[in-house]
């Protein structure tokens, strides 16, 4: 990891000779003060797997039997709780970058590693941030890799289930030929629309699985016990479920980059119409994942796919919208959580090793890092097993307790006033996630990889 300070760019060119993939305008100057809040790239970021569905440990014997969904007849199941508890400590979390991203004057933290350089050190904090927003970023893109070729397939099967059978492998070609161009945008402006898109179709296939689920209803000898008929695989598929939450909240790891590229002044800091977005950008998380979760869980109990649409089947024409809806999103969404690795990758590709900046420096990178999650997602296309592992190995850290640290030390609360103690219980919930959902997720891998060819 290199020691140096990658420091903020404010004439909105980046080292390889393009407008900074974070940074830039259309014209390649600063930001105009008319420049609108991209609302919908939070959005999009923070809300991008709405049609995962949880494990059955989450919810197990915590829905009723009866044709009523919302009738509670044992309150064992800790599911609602941990979507509800998860869904505020994220949003807390949220709002503290926010407001750090300015909370120097005269400075702005346009990258989550310059906020952790400032609190932790220089060469520290790059040791501290890089390493686990990396892995969220990548991961994300690998999983989004898998997700889109299993949406196209499942659209493919849908439209024409009399036709040859196609491997989900070539799928995922496919998905990914469309990054080897997109990948060549030079910045965030430059895929808004794409953004923008993205959030819809968030909101519009959500609405269609817990819709046609609710139509369908509740499947003949459905169960609500847990799938694991020993402690030992109750637990473990339990963790995995918690990583499958934590998965569903990455918008932290490029909110200030997002911020970056909104207009800021003392007069009207970046952080209000921020906030505003952050507010719309988890109202429409709660709309997309809790009827997803709840209607899919009530509809099939534990025998319901990781990936909802793929338990459903009918009306065709429907569920094949949907799924070609999600590949929409997941494009989009792979653009956003691509953007910063680009800039990363080629900063230090032109400040520590020296190459020239231009085009063919960033066609060679940014198509070999569309390769490389391409080839891992192919190699392993273990949907839930990886949400889960990423989920609690490096969504935890940046999402539940990395912001509560940084505010601990910038700010400094009183001991055991209501921020201290409210920051300190994320940590500690942050770092139990941390340690217990990549042991659920990697078990899931393992005993999915069990009966796995690879490249089938």
């Amino acid at each position: 990891m290199p020691s140096y300070k990658i420091r903020a760019r404010r004439s909105g060119r980046s080292m390889t000779g393009f407008p900074s993939p974070l940074h830039a305008t259309p014209n390649g100057g600063t930001l105009p003060s008319t420049t609108s809040p991209p609302w919908w790239e939070l959005a999009s970021s923070v809300c991008h797997m709405p049609c995962q569905n949880l494990d059955e440990s989450f919810f197990s014997n915590s829905v009723g039997d009866d044709e009523d969904i919302f009738r509670i007849e044992d309150r064992r199941g800790p599911g609602i709780g941990v979507l509800v508890i998860s869904w505020v400590v994220t949003l807390y979390t949220l709002w503290q970058m926010v407001e750090m991203h300015e909370m120097v004057p005269g400075r702005r933290f346009d990258r989550y590693h310059e906020l952790g350089q400032y609190v932790f050190g220089e060469k520290l904090g790059l040791y501290v941030v890089v390493p686990q927003q990396l892995v969220v970023e990548v991961g994300v893109c690998i999983v989004y890799m898998v997700t889109g070729g299993t949406s196209l397939k499942k659209f493919h099967d849908v439209v024409c289930p009399d036709c040859k059978q196609i491997k989900l492998t070539f799928f995922i070609m496919i998905f990914a030929s469309v990054h080897f161009v997109l990948s060549q945008l030079p910045n965030f402006n430059s895929i808004s629309g794409l953004s923008l898109a993205a959030a819809v179709m968030s909101l519009s296939y959500s609405t269609i699985v817990w819709g046609a689920t609710l139509s369908k209803g509740k499947q003949e000898h459905v169960e609500y016990g847990y799938a694991s008929h020993t402690p030992g695989g109750t637990v473990l598929r339990f963790l995995a479920a918690l990583g499958n939450v934590a998965f569903a909240y990455a918008g932290h790891n490029v909110v200030l980059e997002i911020q970056a590229s909104m207009p800021s002044t003392p007069e009207k800091p970046s952080k209000i119409p921020m906030w505003k977005g952050v507010i719309f950008a988890y109202v429409l998380v709660a709309l997309c994942y809790f009827p997803v979760a709840l209607v899919g869980y009530w509809a099939f109990g534990n025998t319901v796919d990781d990936n909802i649409l793929i338990s459903l089947d009918k009306p065709p024409w429907l569920i094949a919208m949907a799924n070609m809806m999600v590949c929409v999103h997941v494009i989009g969404s792979y653009q956003i959580y691509a953007m910063p690795v680009f800039d990363m990758m080629e900063t230090v590709l032109v400040k520590r090793f020296r190459f020239p900046p231009g085009l063919t420096l960033r066609l060679i990178v940014r198509s070999a890092y569309v390769a490389f999650t391409m080839f891992f997602g192919m190699t392993f296309p273990f949907f839930g097993g990886l949400l889960s592992f990423f989920g609690g190995l490096a969504f935890a850290p940046t999402t539940y307790f990395l912001p509560c640290i940084m505010w601990l030390a910038i700010y400094k609360p009183r001991r055991f006033s209501l921020s201290w103690i409210t920051n300190w219980i994320c940590i500690v919930l942050g770092v139990l996630l941390m340690i217990m959902a990549p042991i659920g997720g990697l078990r899931e891998i393992i005993v999915t990889a069990k009966n796995y060819t690879f490249y089938s």
